[in-house]
């Protein structure tokens, strides 16, 4: 009867630690949707095309061409970048590559996949890959670690024959990401987002017709705004660690103190 009542407890004490948000503690992902992607690319980073995470940004461009998209990524998000280029219906042997960088302009190097591929002569499209490593909340300043903030994509043929420059390609990128969770949490977080790239815009200025020159920033974010603050999900399991420690003690104690003095030993036994 003890060991029930002791378990019982356990049990409640387990479910108050716990809370509501513990059942699906990830937020779920929104549906992708390509409604209002991109149909076209930039040429630099100052020009680079804008697009959310799950949609698809086409262009049409020629062979020799860079081609830029810019994306967001929070922290504790892993994005995967995946670039598909369909290739003329006669072409040489190419070298595709698809590069990422962070609105430092610093190179973010992929933990997998296949980020420069070669397409033979008789192939119609070549597929590159880059996962990259975590977004991190916060980092050293010597370190290269990806900050959350705008991301650009960078497509383009590092080996190319002279007869096949110029010719007509068509190219798509998908960014996803997948959420880490209290894994990757780190004590600490930005209190803004990595800074973007800065793009010029036109400003007509005061109607006199002379156009000048506005530095703005990327105008994308997550959908549920850049994190911050002090909870993660590791909370939730630390609470949960600590309900099942003191369950085993509890628990133990219950097994070991044994049944108590027997009744008909003496008092002064």
């Amino acid at each position: 009867m003890r060991i029930t009542r002791v378990l019982g407890t356990a049990a409640l004490l387990f479910g108050l630690a716990v809370p509501p948000a513990a059942a699906d503690s990830s937020p779920s992902p929104s549906a992708s949707s390509d409604a209002g992607a991109p149909t076209s690319a930039g040429t630099s980073f100052r020009t680079a095309t804008e697009f959310e995470q799950d949609q698809e940004a086409t262009a049409s461009a020629s062979t020799g061409d860079y081609l830029y998209w810019s994306f967001p990524a929070d922290a504790g998000q892993r994005p995967t970048v995946k670039a598909t280029v369909k290739l003329p219906d006669s072409h040489a042997a190419q070298t595709w590559q698809v590069d990422v960088y962070d609105g430092l302009r610093r190179r973010q190097a992929c933990q997998y996949g296949a980020q420069t591929r070669t397409a033979t002569q008789d192939a119609s499209s070549v597929e590159l890959t880059c996962v990259m490593r975590t977004v991190r909340a916060w980092s050293e300043p010597w370190a290269d670690d990806p900050l959350p903030g705008t991301y650009y994509i960078r497509l383009t043929a590092v080996s190319l024959t002279t007869a096949d420059l110029g010719q007509p390609i068509d190219a798509s990128v998908r960014v996803g990401s997948k959420d880490i969770g209290g894994s990757a949490a780190v004590d600490g977080s930005l209190a803004q987002p990595l800074v973007p790239g800065i793009a010029a815009a036109s400003d007509s200025g005061d109607g006199d017709g002379d156009s000048a020159k506005a530095a703005v920033l990327s105008s994308l974010e997550p959908d549920d705004g850049w994190a911050s603050g002090w909870w993660s999900d590791r909370w939730v399991w630390t609470a949960i660690g600590g309900v099942l420690a003191a369950l085993a003690g509890v628990g133990g104690y219950a097994l070991t103190r044994g049944s108590g003095r027997p009744r008909r030993m003496p008092p002064g036994a």
